[in-house]
């Protein structure tokens, strides 16, 4: 796997859960979804406030934390764990280049404020091992995975 000596493009996302869904927002404004998991039918997948041409990269970190953000929902409730009400995930995905070749990197973000660490620690890397956007780039991309408690 390459790695990237120059990063041309970056799409971030800060994904969240409340109440009323999965929230997904980019960094600049330009994508504001509303998300969903399969067999949720609460909300529906919404674009609102989408300026045009949202990176690809930026589509791509949101639809990744979807899919992260339920991982972790299933992953917590298979460990028993209660995921604070402020959790969640923020995904940067970079497009770059080595010489004359492009690549994709991503770094994964984990926030669960107030979990114990080791805890936080085994659920963002299980809930990795069963997202299949995280299987998707396993092994093709250079991913960073990190997860802050406080």
């Amino acid at each position: 796997m390459s790695k990237i000596e120059k990063v041309l493009a970056t799409g971030k996302t800060h994904t969240t859960i409340s109440s009323t869904g999965t929230t997904s927002r980019g960094h600049n404004g330009s994508v504001d979804i509303q998300l969903s998991s399969p067999g949720n039918a609460k909300p529906a997948h919404v674009f609102a406030g989408t300026q045009p041409h949202p990176a690809a990269e930026q589509l791509f970190a949101g639809a990744w934390s979807a899919c992260y953000t339920a991982a972790v929902g299933l992953v917590a409730g298979e460990m028993n764990v209660v995921l604070p009400s402020d959790f969640s995930v923020d995904i940067e995905v970079d497009l770059g280049q080595t010489g004359p070749a492009y690549f994709l990197q991503a770094r994964l973000t984990l926030r669960v404020p107030g979990l114990a660490h080791d805890v936080a620690t085994t659920l963002a890397h299980t809930a990795d091992q069963i997202c299949p956007y995280s299987k998707a780039t396993r092994g093709n991309i250079d991913v960073a995975l990190n997860v802050l408690t406080a």
